[in-house]
C-alpha cells in the first residue's frame, strides 16, 4: 500500500474597499471607516497561559488592545468571566459553570504604540478557585480554565465570543475574547530536551512511522510542558521532516491530535492519544523514556493502532 506526500496549505484573503476622508496608520480605521458596528480586543501578548499546581502566585495574564472606529474612545470597561473544565474525572468532577470574576475599567488602559488603549488582564489561580468554589486539591494536570472577556462600549454595546466572526477571532485582529489556561505540574525547562536516539519497538505499520534509528533533537514547545521534535513521517515514502508534539502532564505523556505529512488521503488528525494507556515519565531521570501514540486514528490507510518509540539520550 503506497502512501503519497500531501502538502496542505490554506490562504484566506480579505479585501476591504473603503472610502476614507483622512489618512490613518491603523488598519482598524481602514476596515471600519463608515461602519456603525464592531469593536475588538486584540491579543498583544499572552504573558502567562499556564497554571502550575503548588506554585505561589500562579496566574493567567494577557495584554490586550481595544480597537473600534473611534480609535478606542468607545472603550468603557472589560468584564472578565471564568469557568472550569475538569479533564481528570477519576478524582471527581470539579467542573464549574461560568461566573464573572472581575471588571477592568478604562483607567487601567494606556495608549499603545499606535495610540490605541492597551491594558493587562490578570487573574490569579486563587481568585479563580475562590470565584468557582473549587480548591487546589480538586485540580489535576490537564484541567482547563476558560477565561472569557467582554468588551463594554460607552454606547451600551457589548462584544464577546458570541458576536465575533472568524475574521475577528483570527488574522490581524487576533481577538478570540477567550483563553484556556491549563493546569500543569511544573517541569524544568532542561528536562527531556536534547539529542535522543529514537527506536520503534512496536511492529511497523506499513514501514516505520518515524525515522527509526535516527537521532532527533527534542526541544521545549510553545509552553513549558510541551516538547517536540522533527522527523520524517513514514520515511519509506516521504522524507520531508514534520514536527511531532506531546505534553508532560503530571506523570503522563499526552499526545494531542496532529497531522501527518505522509498519508493515503488526508493527513489531518492522523496521530494522537493512544488507544491504550499513555506513556509515563520520571522527573528524576530523562535518559530513557517511551512515547506511545495512536497511529492512523482516522483509518486513512489502515485500522488505528498504537505505536511506541523508545528515546535514549545521547
Amino acid at each position: 500500500m503506497k502512501k503519497y506526500y500531501a502538502l496542505f496549505c490554506s490562504a484566506v484573503v480579505a479585501l476591504f474597499a473603503v472610502s476614507c476622508e483622512k489618512d490613518s496608520n491603523n488598519t482598524i480605521d481602514q476596515v471600519l471607516e463608515g461602519v456603525d458596528s464592531g469593536a475588538v480586543l486584540r491579543t498583544i501578548n499572552v504573558i502567562s497561559g499556564e497554571l502550575p499546581i503548588g506554585v505561589e502566585g500562579a496566574k493567567f495574564e494577557v495584554e490586550v488592545e481595544a480597537q473600534d472606529n473611534q480609535n478606542g474612545d468607545l472603550l468603557q470597561s472589560v468584564d472578565v468571566f471564568v469557568a472550569l473544565t475538569d479533564n481528570s474525572p477519576d478524582n471527581g468532577d470539579s467542573s464549574a459553570a461560568e461566573v464573572q470574576i472581575a471588571t477592568v475599567d478604562r483607567a487601567a488602559f494606556s495608549p499603545g504604540p499606535f495610540g490605541l488603549p492597551r491594558g493587562i488582564v490578570s487573574v490569579s489561580l486563587d481568585e479563580m478557585l475562590g470565584a468557582l468554589g473549587v480548591t487546589e486539591g480538586d485540580l489535576f494536570g490537564g484541567d482547563v480554565f476558560n477565561v472569557r472577556l467582554a468588551l463594554n462600549l460607552t454606547d451600551g454595546r457589548v462584544f464577546s465570543v458570541n458576536n465575533a466572526g472568524g475574521i475577528i477571532t483570527g488574522g490581524f485582529f487576533n481577538s478570540p475574547f477567550q483563553y484556556a489556561p491549563t493546569v500543569i505540574c511544573p517541569v524544568e525547562e532542561t528536562y527531556m530536551v536534547g539529542e535522543y536516539l529514537i527506536e520503534e519497538i512496536t511492529p511497523y505499520v506499513d514501514g516505520p512511522t518515524f525515522d527509526d534509528g535516527s537521532i532527533v533533537t527534542v526541544s521545549v514547545g510553545d509552553f513549558s510542558t510541551e516538547r517536540f521534535f522533527l522527523t520524517s513521517n513514514y520515511p519509506d515514502y516521504c522524507t520531508t521532516p514534520n514536527d511531532f508534539r506531546y505534553t508532560l502532564v503530571c506523570g503522563n505523556i499526552i499526545v494531542p491530535l496532529q497531522e501527518s505529512n505522509c498519508a493515503c488521503g488526508s493527513g489531518a488528525d492522523y496521530f494522537g492519544p493512544p488507544l491504550g494507556d499513555p506513556s509515563t515519565y520520571d522527573l528524576s531521570d530523562d535518559t530513557v523514556f517511551f512515547l506511545t501514540f495512536g497511529n492512523d486514528l482516522q483509518s486513512d490507510c489502515v485500522a488505528p493502532e498504537d505505536t511506541t518509540y523508545k528515546f535514549t539520550k545521547q
